[in-house]
């Protein structure tokens, strides 16, 4: 086919935008890490120098630092001064914003630096284990959806639910599996005090982070352990799963476990990316995010264990309603959904 120069120069104007993010995420970090942001925030609009002296860094490095900055768009440029806008700053230095992105960027780092054993597993077909994974991939991915959690889970999530918010209020013993640094079971512990909650994970590092995170906290009400999905023990009259289903090698027996653990008229609620079961619906930019990432974690993470399900980010509710009902599910709706979570109660 002959070469259309128009839409050539299209493509490498989108290449190029692509580029300037992907070089941009550790300058991100960077501002992260040393609060130029949050610095930024307060004082700004601020020369170089003077976010120089706020943050105790070096004046050429803060200049360069935020020209790129201005050049993204990260930050906002006029007669000499840097600032941020109110929408900069609701994505780069308001931690608990529910648009804060700034865990996302820590695991792009981690995914690139997980290239080596991915590239390898390409060839063989095999898993790269979730214990495995360069870097803290696993810091990096609490951060990443922490700020969902903490705006959505107890005051959306929960109440879409059946009954769920009034079983908690009144005491219940709850299970959150695959709880990683478990954000997503303190949250809930801290809403419900009435109730028991065990996060549950099978990689020793992440359940004892979460620990040492319960303790600094003085979360009472909560405990960590290690176990598998599919043989943690106890029984339950809730059990949750966040953003983990898809992960998991085996997730028939995951759903089949949690079924036989479930107190009778108790419920599982599964958290997942926000996928549309087509491929065709899923081109778009979060699409892109939760494929580029199934890529290098969910799927490595999947084939690593028995079964090697990999479903993927992108399963879709048609699959992951499939995988439910497949563990002796009979009940499975969406009970609630964000741009990047879908919400769906088992029973």
């Amino acid at each position: 086919m002959p070469l259309d120069e128009t839409r050539l120069n299209e493509f490498i104007g989108k290449v190029l935008g692509d580029l300037g993010g992907a070089v941009s995420v550790p300058l991100v970090r960077i501002g992260d890490a040393l609060g130029l942001y949050t610095a930024l925030d307060r004082i700004g609009p601020a020369t170089p120098e003077a976010l120089a002296l706020a943050t105790g860094c070096a004046p050429r490095y803060i200049r360069e630092w935020l020209s790129a900055q201005a050049a993204s768009g990260y930050v906002t440029h006029a007669e000499g001064r840097f600032s941020l806008s109110p929408e900069q700053a609701f994505v780069f230095a308001t931690p608990d914003s529910p648009a804060n992105l700034i865990g996302a960027f820590d695991t792009a780092a981690a995914m690139v630096e997980n290239q080596t054993k991915v590239q390898v597993a390409f060839r063989t077909g095999k898993g790269v284990a979730w214990g495995d994974q360069a870097g803290c991939l696993f810091c990096a991915v609490a951060r990443m959806f922490r700020p969902g959690y903490v705006n959505a889970l107890v005051q959306e999530w929960l109440p879409a639910l059946d009954g769920v918010v009034e079983t908690l209020q009144d005491g219940a013993v709850v299970a959150d599996i695959g709880c990683g640094h478990g954000v997503s079971t303190m949250l809930m512990a801290q809403a419900f005090p009435a109730s028991q909650f065990v996060g549950y994970d099978f990689h020793p590092g992440s359940i004892a982070a979460a620990s040492a995170h319960a303790l600094a906290h003085d979360i009472s009400n909560v405990r960590f352990d290690v176990a598998r999905a599919q043989d943690f023990p106890g029984d339950y009259d809730f059990v949750t799963c966040f953003d983990c289903l898809h992960d998991m090698g085996d997730p028939v027996a995951a759903a089949s476990h949690i079924r036989q653990k479930l107190k009778p008229g108790g419920t599982w609620m599964v958290v997942e990316p926000n996928a549309a079961d087509r491929l065709d619906d899923n081109l778009n930019p979060v699409g892109r995010l939760y494929y580029s990432a199934s890529t290098m974690i969910c799927v490595p993470t999947s084939l690593a264990q028995e079964t090697g399900a990999a479903l993927g980010a992108q399963a879709g509710e048609a699959r992951l309603s499939e995988v439910i009902r497949a563990g002796g599910f009979t009940r499975v709706r969406r009970a609630a959904s964000t741009p990047l979570n879908m919400i769906l109660e088992a029973s």
